[in-house]
């Protein structure tokens, strides 16, 4: 935690006017070399289930901004999360490898385990950028180590203005403490924290524009992760903060929200999206930038996770398919919908590509880049993806149509493109496919980290969501039996 006093109004207006100058100035020498390099903003919701869009069929939600970045591109119909859970799916994201090589990547939460966190040594996607010229800001949550050991500015990025930690009150600023920081000082802020993310975005987003410097914006959003507070809910907010003074857990809000709320919450978040999208176009940079929605996980409580079932901390569709739209002008075709099979980790190949660059080879990415696919047209390109998750020892693999699932000692092979809701298990009758998939499952596992007794994955229970009936609360203990 920094010595640093918290600052005042004055003073954080007064940060980001100088954050914003000196982007302005950029780094003028290398300008030449990066002008055709296209910017890049990576815009991440967290807890957003796959039909909480408009264009993904969610009837009550009016998503148009984020809706017009797949109009303008391409909408992805089976993009999966790297974990069902966030700061595992993040940690994939930044690093473009199975989160699994990584102890942050077992952690959830992180809270309590100040020495695990994003190694500073690790390649990222902001620090093979900023090797080619590109400035990299992260707006909103991080979620992968607090200081002094791990942080934004220690992994690759040049600026930070969010939250360290799993979550945030969206009026007090509030998670287990205080956290909410201008680089790697902590201030105090006042407004619902999806707006005062969106204006540093828009800020941002102009100062890279006066520089002319190609930027990577890195946009992740709180919303719609609980607490279930939207615009104009200071009442809520004051209410959780009265209970977390004697219940550190009351931040989960298992007895706040409605279906309405949930609606504003993601609607609040299209808005900021759409003004985003506006300074992109009013400081003349749409053209030359590649945009990309996605969220860190499935849905959780009040998200439509139609046509799956299953949400956030399973390995069910519901908990791991995930919305993903991108745009690039004059690149990617307008109203694309690709088949592809894509997966967090695929994200850093895919945009060094486009900005001309490659993975460092001593950290060789486990996802694909799929421009070839977005861009010119190609083939589907054939995936076997993976998954662990500690929680009631969850196993799942995907290869082709098929897929693997283990919960508890219960074990399954489903045809996911036939049958999306995972009801009829072909264990049975295709045991020739379900052998091949579990053997596959233990080569994949046998190359990653073992689990460890200490990470403290969870599930919902029975007491908490009704849908969960019988459902028992997590061991906490990694499975190191069998798993077929």
């Amino acid at each position: 935690m920094s010595s640093r006093s918290a600052l005042t109004r004055r003073e954080v207006l007064m940060r980001a006017a100088a954050g914003v100058a000196t982007l302005a100035v950029g780094t003028r020498a290398s300008n030449a070399k990066t002008a055709s390099r296209p910017n890049i903003l990576f815009i991440l919701a967290d807890d957003l289930g796959y039909a909480d869009l408009s264009s993904y069929g969610r009837p009550d939600i009016r998503t148009p901004h984020i809706d017009r970045i797949g109009t303008d591109g391409m909408r992805f119909t089976q993009a999966y999360a790297n974990s069902a859970v966030c700061s595992a799916t993040r940690t994939a994201l930044i690093t473009g490898r199975y989160q699994y090589r990584l102890r942050v990547g077992l952690e959830e939460p992180l809270l309590g385990n100040p020495d695990v966190g994003l190694p500073p040594e690790q390649p990222t996607l902001p620090s093979l950028l900023r090797k080619v010229g590109y400035g990299t800001t992260l707006i909103g949550k991080w979620h992968m180590g607090t200081l002094p050991k791990f942080g934004p500015l220690q992994s690759g990025y040049d600026h930070f203005y969010g939250f360290r930690g799993g979550a945030l009150d969206y009026f007090t600023h509030r998670g287990a403490t205080d956290d909410l920081w201008d680089d790697d000082v902590p201030i105090h802020q006042t407004g619902y924290l999806t707006q005062l993310l969106g204006a540093r975005a828009v800020a941002t987003v102009e100062g890279y524009a006066k520089s002319r410097q190609p930027f990577l914006l890195s946009l992740h959003f709180n919303a719609p992760h609980w607490p279930w507070e939207a615009p104009g809910d200071q009442a809520e907010a004051q209410r959780v903060a009265s209970r977390l003074a004697t219940d550190r857990n009351a931040i989960f809000d298992f007895d706040g929200g409605t279906q309405d709320t949930y609606r504003q919450m993601v609607e609040a978040m299209d808005r900021e999206v759409g003004r985003v999208l506006h300074a992109l176009e009013t400081s003349g940079l749409a053209q030359n930038t590649l945009v990309v929605f996605t969220s860190d996980n499935g849905g959780e409580r009040f998200s439509d996770t139609w046509p799956f079932t299953g949400r956030k901390t399973e390995l069910l569709e519901g908990g791991l398919r995930i919305p993903a739209l991108i745009r690039w002008p004059g690149r990617i075709r307008a109203r694309g919908v690709t088949d592809q099979v894509a997966i967090s980790m695929d994200w850093l190949p895919t945009l060094l590509a486009a900005a001309g660059t490659t993975p460092d080879p001593a950290s060789p990415p486990d996802g694909v880049n799929l421009l070839p696919v977005l861009t010119a047209n190609a083939a589907a390109l054939p995936r076997a993806l993976f998954w662990r998750y500690k929680a009631n020892a969850q196993r799942a693999a995907r290869q082709g149509d098929y897929k693997f699932l283990k919960i508890l000692d219960n074990t399954f092979l489903f045809n996911v493109t036939l049958d999306p809701m995972e009801r009829a298990n072909l264990k049975q009758r295709e045991p020739q496919v379900y052998a091949q998939l579990v053997a596959a499952w233990h080569r994949w596992n046998a190359g990653m980290l073992p689990e460890v007794a200490e990470s403290a994955t969870g599930s919902f229970t029975g007491a908490q969501l009704a849908d969960h009936i019988g459902a028992p609360p997590a061991t906490g203990k990694p499975d190191l039996g069998a798993d077929d």
